[in-house]
C-alpha cells in the first residue's frame, strides 16, 4: 500500500496533522495507532480519565527506574494508548505557556519559534468559548471552555487566599500574561472531551484520503539509500508493510518516538551495536535532554464541605450521574484541576516559575494502584500542589531490546540539580503560607499530609523527595535544534542525517513550557503542518 504521508500515533499532533495534510485533498494519509477506538464512556465524559489512569486498554502505563532523586523510587508515568492519544486520557487544562518559553526556543537556535511566531498558531487552532480577540481563537477546531461558573466554590475560597498572600487574579492564564491565580479553562464542548481526535481527526477520516488502522504497533521505520520510504506494523498477529511517497511523520511521542528511533537504526551508536540493530544514522542526542514537571501535594481535612461530601455517597454518585445525562453538566462533565495560577517563588525571578493546582478533593485513602475520581475519601477535604515549571535536571531513556513491546528504561533523573529542590522548598513555604491566610485558615480542620510535625528544610525535602510524583508532562527526547551536534531534529521537525522523516509531538520541545503541554503539541502540530504544506 502506498500513501504520500504515513503517521505513526494518532495522538496529539497526528490527529492535527491528518487533519490538516488531507484538507486541500492533493495527499493521502494514513494513520497508524497502537490502541483502538475513543469512543467509550470514560473517555468522553471529562471526569472519566480518572478511570483511563490505569486501563491497559487505553494507556501505556510506563514506570521510570528508580530514581535516586525520589528516595530511589520508581515513578509511574500514564500516557494515552488510544486514538486521541494523551488528550484522550488527559486532565483538560489548556495552558499555552509563557511567551518567554518560546523567545528562548528560539535563541537556542530555532528560527520561527518566538512567540509572535507560535501566537497565530494557537489561535489557528482555537474556538474559545468567551469568543476571540488579540490572544484568544474563534474559529479553531479545539474548543477552549471557560466553566468557571460551575466549579466548587472553594476554588473561590483559594483564589481569595492568593490575593491575601499577595497574587494577583487572572482571569486568563492564556491572555495578556500568565502570572496569578485563577480558574483553568479546559478542553470540552457540550460536556464532552474535546480530545485532538474530537477536534481533528473524526472531521478529517470524512474524507476519502484519510485513513486509520488501529490496534497497529509499529516496529520500525524502513530506510533506502538514507531515505525513509515506510513502516513495519504489526496488527493482530501479523505483519504489515506500507510505504510513503512523500514522509513519514512520526508522532508517538516523547518516549515513542525515540523509542522507534532507536528500534529503526537511528540513536547512540554503542546503544544499537550492542542490540544488534543495523545503524542508520548515529546520534547520541535520540532520548537525551528528557524534561518533567514534578509536582507536589499538601493535603487538608476541610471544616466545609467539598466534592468528597458529593461524591463518596452512593447517592452522591446517583445524583451526579443523571444531572450528567439529563443535561450534560455537573461535577463528571468538568477536570477536578479547577483552580490554581502560576507565580514566583521569590521577588528575584523575572517571571512565574511555579506552578499551582487547587482541587476541591482528596483521595488519600485510595488502595495503591488506583485513583478513583469517582471515590474520594469520606470526610470533607482538599489538596493544592505546587510544581516547577522550568526544571533544570536532565534525564534520557533508551531501549533494552528489540522487542517494540518492551518498554523503554526511563531514567528522569529528577531533582539532579539542587536548583530544583531550593525552588520547590520556596514553593512548599508558600503552600503553607497560604494555608494561614484569613480565607484558607477558616475552613482547615487540620493539615493532613505531610503534617504540620515536618517543618524544618531537611524535613520537607525529605518530603519533598518521598512524595513528588510527575504531573505527566515529559517532552524533549527528540529535541529541535539548528544542527545535528545538539538536536535531533530541525526547526521543521525533519530529523538529522536522514532523508523524508519527521517528529512533530512533544519530544521535539528544545525546552518543556511553563505549564500543560497538550496545547503547545497541537500548536506545534499545526504550524509544521503549514511548513509541510508549503
Amino acid at each position: 500500500m502506498l500513501f504520500d504521508y504515513i503517521i505513526v500515533g494518532a495522538g496529539s499532533a497526528g490527529c492535527v496533522l491528518a487533519n490538516r495534510l488531507t484538507a486541500n485533498g492533493k495527499y493521502s494519509v494514513l494513520v497508524l495507532e497502537a490502541g483502538g477506538s475513543d469512543q467509550t464512556f470514560w473517555i468522553q465524559t471529562p471526569i472519566g480519565y480518572g478511570k483511563s489512569f490505569y486501563n491497559p486498554k487505553v494507556n501505556w502505563m510506563y514506570t521510570t527506574e528508580k530514581d535516586p532523586g525520589l528516595n530511589n523510587q520508581a515513578n509511574y508515568w500514564p500516557r494515552g494508548k488510544v486514538v486521541g492519544g494523551s488528550s484522550s486520557i488527559n486532565a483538560m487544562v489548556y495552558i499555552r505557556g509563557q511567551a518567554e518559553d518560546y523567545n528562548h526556543w528560539q535563541t537556542l537556535g530555532n528560527s520561527g519559534w518566538g512567540w509572535d511566531d507560535v501566537l497565530p498558531y494557537f489561535k489557528k487552532s482555537e474556538t474559545n468559548s468567551d469568543g476571540g480577540n488579540e490572544h484568544r481563537g474563534d474559529s479553531g477546531p479545539l474548543y477552549v471552555n471557560n466553566v468557571s461558573k460551575q466549579y466548587h466554590p472553594l476554588t473561590k475560597t483559594f483564589i481569595q487566599a492568593g490575593q491575601q498572600f499577595g497574587f494577583n487574579y487572572n482571569a486568563d492564564f492564556n491572555g495578556a500574561s500568565q502570572e496569578g491565580l485563577g480558574y483553568y479553562q479546559i478542553t470540552t464542548k457540550n460536556g464532552l472531551r474535546m480530545s485532538a481526535a474530537r477536534a481533528y481527526l473524526h472531521p478529517a477520516l470524512k474524507r476519502d484520503n484519510c485513513q486509520i488502522v488501529t490496534d497497529a504497533q509499529v516496529n520500525r521505520i524502513l530506510f533506502r539509500d538514507n531515505a525513509a520510504y515506510g513502516v513495519e506494523y504489526k496488527r493482530h498477529g501479523e505483519i504489515h508493510v506500507v510505504s510513503a511517497n512523500r514522509e513519514v511523520i512520526v508522532c508517538a511521542g516523547t518516549i515513542n518516538s525515540p523509542q522507534l528511533l532507536q528500534l529503526s537504526g537511528i540513536g547512540p551508536s554503542k546503544l544499537l551495536k550492542d542490540l544488534a540493530i543495523p545503524v542508520v544514522h548515529a546520534t547520541e542526542l535520540v532520548g537525551r535532554n528528557l524534561q518533567d514537571h514534578l509536582g507536589y501535594t499538601h493535603y487538608y481535612k476541610s471544616k466545609v464541605p467539598t466534592l468528597n461530601n458529593q461524591l463518596y455517597p452512593w447517592w452522591g454518585k446517583l445524583m451526579a450521574g443523571i444531572k450528567y445525562v439529563l443535561t450534560r453538566q455537573g461535577v463528571l462533565s468538568l477536570s477536578v484541576n479547577q483552580a490554581g495560577g502560576f507565580i514566583r517563588s521569590n521577588p528575584n525571578k523575572l517571571s512565574p516559575n511555579l506552578q499551582m493546582y487547587f482541587a476541591a478533593i482528596t483521595y488519600s485513602s485510595a488502595p495503591e494502584g488506583k485513583r478513583p475520581l469517582m471515590q474520594p475519601d469520606p470526610y470533607p477535604g482538599f489538596l493544592n500542589s505546587v510544581g516547577q515549571l522550568r526544571p533544570a535536571s536532565r534525564g534520557h531513556l533508551e531501549i533494552s531490546s528489540t522487542e517494540p513491546t518492551t518498554q523503554p528504561k526511563i531514567y528522569p533523573n529528577y531533582y539532579s540539580a539542587e536548583e530544583d529542590v531550593v525552588e520547590m522548598l520556596e514553593g512548599v513555604r508558600i503552600l503553607r503560607a497560604l494555608a494561614e491566610t484569613p480565607a484558607l485558615s477558616n475552613i482547615i480542620e487540620h493539615e493532613m499530609t505531610p503534617g504540620l510535625n515536618i517543618h524544618s528544610d531537611d524535613e520537607l525535602i525529605d518530603d519533598i523527595k518521598q512524595r513528588s510524583s510527575t504531573v505527566f508532562h515529559p517532552t524533549s527526547t527528540c529535541m529541535m535544534g539548528s544542527n545535528t551536534h545538539d538536536s535531533v531534529v530541525d526547526s521543521q521537525g525533519r530529523v538529522h542525517g536522514v532523508r523524508q522523516l519527521r517528529i512533530v509531538d512533544a519530544s521535539i520541545f528544545p525546552t518543556v513550557i511553563s505549564g500543560n503541554t497538550n496545547a503547545p503539541v497541537i500548536m506545534v502540530a499545526e504550524k509544521i503542518a503549514d511548513q509541510i504544506l508549503a
